[in-house]
């Protein structure tokens, strides 16, 4: 076996995983948004699968970028095969992006300030909570 066989079994492999994260990932999400479904109802279930499933679907698109990056780089690293690996990336990068978004329902700068408000939120209510003192638990 030569080193370009054993490169190109590599970039199977981890095609081989990617199609196997996408083909459990998606049977899981159904798994778990029947369960939901049965007890919260129809419209929990359905985000949750879309969620679930988004989750798996970037996983799933990282091997095949993983893949196709062994394959540009180790096996035929010609201009034409690393412009076609760079659509891929912007491809998977648009993909990612928009299913993140799908998935956390905000863009990832709103994300940020969302989480520091909830911050200043948790904080503020920690501090007026009775017992507190009416302001920070820190010694001075």
């Amino acid at each position: 076996m030569t080193f370009l066989d054993l490169i190109r079994r590599a970039a199977q492999g981890f095609d081989a995983i990617g199609a196997a994260v996408l083909v459990l990932g998606l049977v899981w999400s159904m798994v778990l948004a029947g369960r939901m479904w049965r007890v919260t109802g129809g419209h929990e279930a359905y985000r949750a699968l879309r969620q679930l499933f988004g989750a798996v679907l970037l996983l799933g698109l990282e091997f095949f970028v993983a893949a196709d990056l062994i394959r540009t780089v180790a096996v035929s690293p010609s201009l034409r095969n690393v412009a076609v690996l760079g659509l891929i990336v912007v491809i998977r990068t648009f993909l990612s992006f928009s299913l993140q978004v799908e998935i956390d329902g905000v863009v990832p700068w709103h994300k940020a300030v969302t989480k520091s408000g909830a911050a200043v939120v948790g904080e503020a209510a920690r501090a007026n909570r009775p017992g507190a003192g009416g302001g920070s638990d820190r010694e001075v």
